[in-house]
């Protein structure tokens, strides 16, 4: 028995070969692709329309195309990805027409010309025919068939066997068990690769080729990618930076002081190499320091640091918070890259604290992260939003109060009175005024119209049960005008149908709530199972030269042990319209945000402070106080059973002596027959809402 290696010369095999090769490695890079395009689903979607450019505008927008550039697919993955298709492609063209050599089985019959069933006379009739007409000493090659003597030798030599295979036993036996007249036969290796790639001096080639493949590329890449992931947190910054993030980290650290924190990440070490670390950083303090938009604590901060990376990027910080002019086209390119690397460090910051559950360093993280994206010092007027607003024109609102107006405050304001404030000689001109108030209605400002804990299918919230907390707002841009009063029945939360196993796991959306028939039971029409998450628009950041998707978190906290009770949840959707078509009038439609938590493990009354905050609009969150009831089992059960027994009727003896009591009856109700079979009772399917602890901050009708 021997070994024969068949090698691939008619193009057979190697299709199949290359095609997987090529499969496995262009499948998960197409996979990354197209997970990275969808990272963030709001990337595509409009900005704030507004034509208001500042005089940095061009240099933001060149930042943010590059971040693009680098934060999406690198062109050669790209064409790497697509060339590994096209081989796909053509890999499956070449099985689909390459026809594959057909192997022949060896069988007698066939080789004698005659049937299975041919009987032992037919046989030998037969191998006489053939062996007297390719017997070697009577054959005759016949030229035209291109016959030569060795063909008919051949032929001749397989008829004998067949013959042989039908007749002698031993010969039958091993035709029966190996398939062969002669017994056990080699067995072939088929090599998917044609001979001569791997013949005449070609072999080390091919060696090397698979050694750097599989010797080489495939541990690098594989490598790269776990020390990638030590490398890193979760929150997608170095791992260095959060170590020292969170030596930063104290328990009364305020929005400036993050910022003075944020300057410590390793990342600005890497974007300050060498001399970049000292290049104008002269200049940049002696501008900070002059600046009037800065507190003294702020400046204090930037004069305890130690030169080097780290003060130059908090400098270049206070740089770009205060809006401050640098006069040098290099430095107001580093003013606007420092930022969206501080906005990322803050991600891990904010775990950090979240880690710790104090309540100031969470909203100290919040907050840094508002001024970082609208470029607004700490502690400074949230008018600073506005386009055109400085600080002239903040001054001429505020005046010489203490207290900053809000951008809501100021629109709430009469046209004319608002226009005697900021239009003038040395203040906004009237288009630049239209421009500001255009922009500002634009906002998406969520106003909280209630909030309330409820647990799904009970009237009753008992210790360690898995309780709700449903927000519901709408988003009311500042200066609105003709605002529709709340609807009561938009204010209600109705709970999903027992078997509806989608909904109450969220996985689809609920029911909406259109109002109350004459008996009060409730009317909802089903949410349309192919509508897809509503997203604000984009963060409207002139100065953050950086796409970002404004978040809202909600979380609830311990105003007495100033601790977070319940961690943030966090929202970048919403289940209803935010804007018309037009993307500038809004639908004032009622948002319900969800958020579930265990209850406490004993029963009792909990007030927590609500906040509903968000991340990318200074003065844009709402601060309220909610009242949790948490009733005994026991309690709760016998509440439960006392709804359950109805008020007696009027003219029942019942009835009679709990009025002569001053309790409460009910009429008597004379029903027909049809409908005392039909209808039974349904009042205790009537959602109630389950809350005690309902806050209401926008007035119902």
């Amino acid at each position: 028995m021997s070994t024969d290696y068949a090698y691939d010369e008619e193009g057979h095999l190697w299709p199949f070969f290359v095609f997987t090769l090529t499969s496995i490695v262009t499948v998960p890079l197409t996979y990354s692709l197209i997970k990275s395009s969808r990272n963030d689903p709001a990337a595509a979607l409009k900005r704030i329309q507004t034509d208001y450019k500042h005089d940095q505008s061009s240099v933001v927008d060149t930042l943010r195309k590059s971040e693009k550039r680098k934060d999406g697919a690198k062109p050669w993955l790209i064409a790497l990805v697509l060339a590994g298709w096209a081989v796909m492609g053509y890999m499956l063209y070449l099985i689909k027409t390459t026809e594959a050599p057909v192997q022949n089985i060896w069988n007698p019959y066939d080789i004698l010309g005659i049937s299975d069933s041919a009987t032992e006379k037919a046989i030998k009739k037969q191998y006489k025919k053939l062996a007297l007409k390719f017997h070697p000493d009577k054959a005759v090659p016949d030229a035209a068939k291109n016959e030569t003597i060795e063909d008919l030798n051949r032929r001749y030599v397989e008829i004998s066997k067949a013959y042989q295979a039908l007749t002698d036993e031993d010969v039958r036996n091993n035709y029966i068990q190996f398939g062969n007249p002669d017994g056990k036969q080699g067995f072939s290796i088929n090599i998917a690769l044609p001979k001569a790639i791997v013949s005449d001096g070609n072999g080390k080639y091919i060696i090397l080729i698979y050694f750097a493949l599989f010797g080489v590329l495939l541990p690098y890449l594989v490598g790269s990618w776990w020390y990638g992931t030590l490398r890193r947190s979760k929150e997608g910054v170095l791992m260095e930076s959060a170590n020292r993030l969170f030596k930063e980290y104290q328990d009364n650290i305020d929005e400036g002081g993050v910022v003075a924190a944020l300057s410590n990440g390793k990342e600005f070490e890497d974007l300050f190499k060498g001399d970049k670390a000292d290049a104008g950083l002269s200049k940049i303090e002696s501008k900070v320091m002059a600046s009037d938009e800065l507190s003294p604590k702020e400046k204090k901060k930037l004069e305890d640091v130690e030169s080097g990376p780290r003060r130059k990027a908090l400098a270049l910080l206070w740089a770009y918070i205060a809006r401050i002019e640098l006069g040098d086209a290099a430095l107001e390119k580093a003013k606007f890259q420092v930022a969206p690397i501080a906005h990322a460090l803050n991600k891990s910051f904010n775990a950090i604290a979240l880690a710790y559950m104090n309540t100031a360093p969470l909203l100290a993280s919040y907050f840094a992260s508002q001024r970082l994206i609208q470029a607004i010092p700490p502690k400074a007027s949230p008018l600073y939003q506005l386009p055109h607003f400085n600080s002239t024109i903040v001054q001429a609102v505020e005046g010489d109060s203490r207290v900053h107006t809000t951008v809501q405050a100021f629109m709430d304001q009469p046209d004319a009175k608002r226009r005697s404030l900021v239009v003038g000689k040395g203040l906004l001109t009237d288009a630049q005024y239209k421009e500001s108030i255009a922009y500002a209605k634009q906002l998406p400002y969520l106003r909280v119209a209630k909030a309330f804990f409820k647990v799904t299918g009970e009237k009753f919230i008992i210790p360690s049960s898995l309780v709700t907390l449903v927000v519901k707002g709408r988003f009311v841009p500042p200066g609105s005008e003709k605002v529709p009063d709340v609807a009561p029945i938009d204010l209600e939360d109705i709970d999903p149908a027992e078997d509806d196993l989608d909904a109450i796991l969220g996985r689809k959306k609920t029911k909406k709530l259109v109002g109350k028939d004459e008996k009060g039971k409730p009317i909802y029409e089903e949410a349309n199972a192919e509508s897809e998450d509503v997203y604000p628009p984009l963060a409207s950041s002139p100065y953050f030269a950086r796409d970002h998707s404004p978040r809202w978190h909600v979380f609830l906290t311990d105003s007495k042990q100033g601790r977070v009770a319940v961690p943030p949840f966090t929202f970048v959707s919403f289940d209803r319209p935010i804007y018309e078509a037009d993307g500038k009038t809004p639908t004032f439609a009622m948002q319900t945000l969800k958020a579930q938590f265990q209850a406490p493990p004993q029963a009792g009354h909990y007030t927590f402070v609500m906040h509903v905050v968000c991340d990318s609009y200074v003065g844009f969150d709402t601060k309220m106080e909610v009242t949790l009831v948490v009733e005994d089992a026991s309690r709760a059960t016998e509440m439960k059973a006392e709804e359950e027994i109805s008020d007696p009727e009027e003219d029942s003896i019942a009835g009679i002596m709990s009025a002569a009591k001053g309790g409460a009856t009910k009429q008597r109700v004379v029903k027909d027959e049809e409908d005392s079979d039909e209808e039974s009772g349904t009042d205790d399917d009537e959602d109630d809402d389950t809350s005690d602890t309902n806050t209401d901050t926008e007035p119902e009708n």
